[in-house]
């Protein structure tokens, strides 16, 4: 080819080869075992990456248990089992769902709620509570 054609291809001479229907690209006879032993070796390497992230997670775990056996601290597994059993214990004789927890406080008609004048009376010394009082 000459000068002219190979700049007009912006220098993609090989494919231009083979699309003129010139020579074909040599197979290489061991393409398919190179490429059996590439893959191989990828699948090995993948292993031995997931075998040492696997041993870094034990040991992080380990000194996760240690420090949840020095403070008493439970798994969210172990938590969440326990509120679980504590559900079903509840639950064995009733047909409804259980019922949710009401925060302490909360919908207690029993408690008389004091006023604003209740809660300032107490802080009062002697004789302001007497003004008021007189009322």
């Amino acid at each position: 080819m000459d000068f002219v054609m190979k700049q007009a291809l912006g220098g993609a001479t090989k494919d231009m080869g083979k699309m003129l229907g010139g020579e074909e690209a040599e197979k290489d006879p061991d393409a398919e075992k190179k490429e059996e032993e590439r893959q191989e070796a990828l699948r090995q390497q993948e292993e031995e990456r997931k075998a040492k992230y696997a041993k870094m997670e034990s040991e992080r775990e380990n000194v996760r248990q240690g420090i949840r056996d020095k403070y008493g601290i439970k798994k969210k597994e172990e938590k969440e089992a326990e509120a679980q059993a504590a559900l079903d214990q509840a639950a064995e004789g009733s047909l409804t769902r259980p019922k949710k927890a009401v925060p302490a406080g909360c919908g207690d008609e029993e408690e008389e709620e004091e006023s604003i004048m209740d809660t300032v009376m107490k802080f009062l010394p002697g004789p302001f509570m007497d003004m008021f009082n007189k009322k």
